[in-house]
Formats: C-alpha cells, structure tokens, sequence
C-alpha cells in the first residue's frame, strides 16, 4: 500500500492519507519490520498536512482534525521525525479544542464528541512519554513508561518539552529501549477532571456502552475511544506506568480506575510488551 509520495493507502486503491501512514507505521513498527523502504517520505507527506492552525489534515490542504492530528504525531514519533513539525502550534491547536463541556471537539467550531477524549487527550500522552526517539532504527518504545512531562503553570512550548536541565531527572533508556525522556511530574496541559466527568455523565450510556454525547446511540467505536480517553485522564498525571493514579486524579470512587494503555497503540501495556517481546525475537 506504499504510494510514490510516501505515504500509504488504506486499502488497494483506496484513499492516501495520515491515518493510513499511521496505519502502516504502527504495525510495523510492533511487527519490527520497518525499513528503509517503508520509511521513505512518510515524514515528508506528514509534514505537507499540518495546518495553519497547527493541528494536521487528514491530507494536504485539508483541515486540521484531531484523529489525523493523532496519527500524524505519532508516526513521526515512531519514525523519529516529531521534531519537524512544528509543535509549538501543534500544542496549542490541541489545548483549545477542549470546550466548555469539558471534552474535546475534533475540529475548530464543532461540538465535542466523547471520542476525540483519546485522539485529541492522547495527544498531550504522546508529548509527556514519547517526545524523541533515539538509536540506529524507530523501533516501538518506552519499555517503562517514564513520562516528559508538560508544565501549564508557564507559557509552554515544544523546546519546554523536549530540552533537560542535565540533573538526575533526565535520564536515558537502554539496551533496546529507544527513548529519551525527562522524569519530571507536573499537570496535564488538559482539565483532565473535566473530561472525566464528562465522559462518565455525558458518554456513558446507563444501559452499559458509551457514546459521542447526549442523545446520541452508543457503539463499540464510542465505547472503545472514551475508555482509552478515561485512561488517559487518569493515568496523565503519573511519571511511570508501574505507580498507581492519586484519588485526587480520578473522579468518582476509585474502583474507576482503568488500565493504563500505551500512548502510541492503544492497547493495555501487558499485550503491547507481550507483543514487543514475541516479535522482536525475529
């Protein structure tokens, strides 16, 4: 499915766009088969849809939109290009899309859909664990789920993010672990408290299931999208994936608590390890 332009298709003939580069990516990147080949200009085509507005587009000259948003960052983490975009706008394109509802919208003027708690909330989970990938090959990352950290008390930018002040703090992974991060502890970027109680009181379907927002059916897309934004409000405050979440940071009696998932693939950390360990052996 690889295009002359870098990018890949989603399916044989089918549509060329940033979800389909992350499609391709992530997979085999946890297959461990990403080479030379897969990787040519996919960063290049990324790059070609961010916006003005700082989010990215689905495709060149498309508008910014919070799922493509998603998939953009996080193949170009995987490849080990976030660096070229320009995450200064990016940040602050995804820091605005949350309403006063408290979740997120997808795009500038929508209304906020439970979904986009992961693909837009996920973003700020990509930039505090997964800013820079180093080593000889994108390989998947971040074997112990130490975070870098984001600081709202101050005006924050990327270089915020991604430069350390050389003390015990920093530290770098080893042996196959491809990440440098900073170990710094500091509050989401998002009202990570709003969101939950949005998606518990506007999402949740009292029959079981979750859902875009009010008066809208649920489904196993919503279910699955606001649950992994659920976690990612919990879980957004800690600095390893091995320490549990304060109460402070869970609305609602604690037996809410949700597994954490990997910031990149979505999926509970035990699977992705099991996935990592299984193929790597290749």
């Amino acid at each position: 499915m690889k295009d002359p332009s870098g990018a890949f298709r989603m399916h044989d003939a089918g549509e060329i766009d940033v979800r389909a580069c992350y499609t391709a990516i992530s997979v085999a990147s946890i297959l461990n088969i990403l080479d030379d080949e897969l990787l040519q200009n996919v960063g290049n085509y990324i790059l070609s849809c961010q916006t003005y507005e700082g989010g990215i587009a689905g495709e060149p000259g498309s508008e910014a939109h919070g799922g493509y948003t998603f998939c953009g960052l996080a193949a170009m983490i995987l490849i080990n290009e976030a660096d070229r975009l320009d995450l200064d706008a990016l940040i602050g394109w995804v820091v605005f899309r949350q309403g006063v509802e408290g979740g997120f919208q997808g795009r500038t003027n929508k209304l906020v859909d439970g979904c986009y708690s992961f693909w837009q909330g996920g973003v700020f989970a990509l930039l505090r664990r997964f800013h820079s990938i180093i080593g000889e090959s994108p390989t998947p990352v971040d074997q112990r789920g130490a975070e870098c950290s984001i600081d709202n008390t101050q005006t924050t930018t990327a270089s915020d993010v991604s430069e350390g002040d050389g003390s015990s703090d920093e530290i770098s992974s080893q042996g196959d672990e491809h990440c440098h991060f900073q170990h710094r502890e500091r509050e989401p970027l998002f009202h990570s408290i709003a969101l939950q109680r949005y998606l518990l009181l506007c999402s949740q379907d009292p029959r079981g299931g979750l859902r875009d927002k009010l008066r809208k059916p649920r489904d196993y897309y919503h279910t699955c999208y606001c649950l992994s934004g659920l976690s990612i409000c919990q879980h957004s405050w800690l600095k390893d994936e091995d320490s549990s979440p304060l109460p402070r940071a869970v609305l609602g009696p604690y037996s809410n608590v949700l597994e954490p998932v990997h910031p990149v693939f979505n999926i509970v950390l035990d699977r992705y390890h099991e996935a990592h360990e299984f193929f790597s052996r290749s």
